[in-house]
């Protein structure tokens, strides 16, 4: 009989599965579009009828931290392949990137009303997803790249070169005694 050794393939919270191999970053892409678009489009249309009630800005941020939330979830689960539902340092950190998007978001809102002080819905739709996709594509390599980055190689991070340790026997280190 085999002695047992651990599997570091498995995840701590199911562990007679084995976790899911983490996606290629095309696969990633095509995932994150999936669910950060289809979650985007949604909002996009949530926004103007929230907005309704309210000055837009904050519904913007009503929404996209709804969004960030839920989308947050679907990319540790689905996009990134972690096996495991994302904890609150990856919620935090997943925020950073909602925050700039919201930024590109509502400048880009600003603008609009600038250049057309009464732009019709099609419009601002037109000029928010636009805005969205683009902050969406920046937020797909911090996400891929720093938030859910753990077990792949960072492009940031260098590699560390272990370095062999002289032998130094108990008569060398006598003599220089």
């Amino acid at each position: 009989m085999e002695p047992k050794t651990a599997d570091r393939t498995q995840s701590p919270s199911s562990p007679s599965l084995p976790s899911p191999a983490a996606p290629g970053p095309l696969a990633s892409f095509v995932r994150f579009v999936v669910c950060g678009g289809g979650i985007g489009v949604l909002s996009s249309f949530a926004v103007p009828l929230v907005a309704m009630t309210m000055p837009w800005a904050v519904a913007n941020a009503v929404i996209t931290v709804v969004s960030t939330l839920l989308c947050t979830e679907l990319h540790a689960l689905f996009t990134f392949g972690t096996g495991r539902r994302p904890g609150w340092r990856r919620h935090l950190q997943s925020s950073g990137s909602a925050v700039a998007a919201y930024a590109v978001t509502c400048a880009a809102m600003f603008l609009l009303h600038v250049i057309q002080s009464a732009p019709g819905m099609l419009t601002e739709q037109a000029v928010y997803l636009t805005a969205s996709g683009l902050a969406g594509i920046g937020r797909f390599l911090v996400l891929r790249l720093f938030v859910f980055a753990s077990g792949r190689k960072s492009p940031l991070r260098r590699p560390v070169l272990p370095l062999p340790r002289p032998a130094l026997t108990q008569a060398a280190v006598a003599a220089t005694c």
